[in-house]
């Protein structure tokens, strides 16, 4: 029976790898709405389905969600609620409930409010391994899971727009856009103008943590798809500060678990070859991850030798004497550690062109 179980774990895996392009170009975005109408929490899928109980603002503030990027998200979720819901905290139990990429607050959030967001997604990350991220206005968080969007001034020749009013249009651009590309240089072709910053403005705005619009002679576009992580440490370098590399990793992340809580958990026994199954099905994955060219050649997907003697060490089994091959093969009772080292591809952001005549 295990040679028979073993293919349905690789297809799976694969099948993720393959359609990660499909399920990452249109994602998720949650919006909490400050409105004095009664409206009960609706899902959306198109613009045409928000609610015409609503306050002209709030429609055009979700209307700005679907306007996407490459493709419009393919989800909004919309949750209404009242001034009397102190730092947003009914919504964001009603948001812990639901499945999303981006979460945005209301459209005159208060800084105090966007203060709590943002807590809130960290503790959602921290503790119940959500892949939440948060779209908030001048929230220098420091956080890769929080865009810190900075730009003002946005007019579309008639509106002019503040900053919390376009949180929804930049968390619906970056749910729009694919896991191959970045969302820098992305344009907002609605947009006629943005308070219009110098080279250096915009330089040490990105090195800031900000989501920046520049206007670039033409039009009105992203300047460099970055969230708001600035301090790096070990283990946490400038690949955290990009959008597109946090997107993969959080796909990454996601796709494996899932499956592994679907097709494996529980339902092998903890031998060695049951392992070397699981191996085998995290290297499909990701072998589709690159020929989807989300990750570079050269991966490895392998039994974690030095974390399986740690546990054997914490059961009080001495390794001393034993062979890297049997603390390979050793039972770790339900506890399976893997390790795999890959490398995210990023997208084309800079060019240096040298012409010679």
């Amino acid at each position: 029976m295990a040679n028979l179980n073993a293919p349905s774990i690789n297809v799976t895996f694969t099948e993720l790898g393959i359609t990660a392009i499909n399920r990452g170009s249109k994602g998720t975005v949650a919006v909490i709405l400050r409105d004095s109408a009664s409206v009960d929490p609706v899902a959306l899928t198109q613009a045409s389905q928000i609610p015409s109980t609503l306050g002209a603002d709030n429609q055009a503030y979700l209307q700005r969600a679907f306007l996407g990027y490459v493709n419009p998200p393919k989800k909004v979720i919309a949750y209404t609620t009242d001034a009397e819901d102190a730092n947003l905290a009914q919504a964001l139990a009603y948001m812990a409930t639901q499945e999303f990429d981006y979460l945005v607050g209301p459209a005159d959030i208060s800084s105090t409010e966007a203060k709590a967001v943002a807590t809130w997604v960290d503790s959602q990350r921290t503790n119940n391994g959500a892949k939440f991220k948060t779209v908030l206005p001048n929230e220098a968080a420091d956080k890769y899971f929080v865009v810190n969007f900075a730009a003002t001034g946005m007019t579309d020749g008639t509106d002019t727009y503040t900053t919390a009013e376009y949180c929804s249009r930049i968390a619906g651009l970056l749910a729009g856009t694919p896991m191959k590309i970045s969302a820098t240089y992305a344009p907002l072709p609605e947009l006629t103008d943005v308070a219009r910053l110098t080279r250096d403005e915009l330089d040490a705005a990105v090195n800031a943590g900000k989501l920046a619009l520049k206007w670039d002679g033409r039009k009105v576009k992203v300047a460099r798809a970055v969230n708001s992580f600035v301090t790096t440490s070990q283990g946490m370098l400038d690949s955290f500060k990009k959008i597109k590399i946090v997107e993969i990793m959080d796909l990454i992340r996601t796709d494996i678990t899932a499956t592994a809580e679907d097709s494996y958990i529980g339902k092998y026994a903890n031998t060695y070859d049951n392992k070397l199954l699981l191996v085998t099905a995290v290297r499909g994955y990701f072998m589709g991850l690159e020929q989807d060219n989300l990750v570079q050649p050269g991966y490895t997907v392998d039994i974690d030798v030095d974390s399986q003697e740690q546990w054997l060490t914490a059961q009080g089994i001495d390794t001393s004497g034993m062979s890297g091959q049997e603390i390979r093969e050793a039972d770790t009772g339900s506890h399976v550690f893997l390790l795999v080292r890959c490398k995210i591809l990023d997208a084309i952001e800079d060019i240096d062109i040298k012409v010679e005549i």
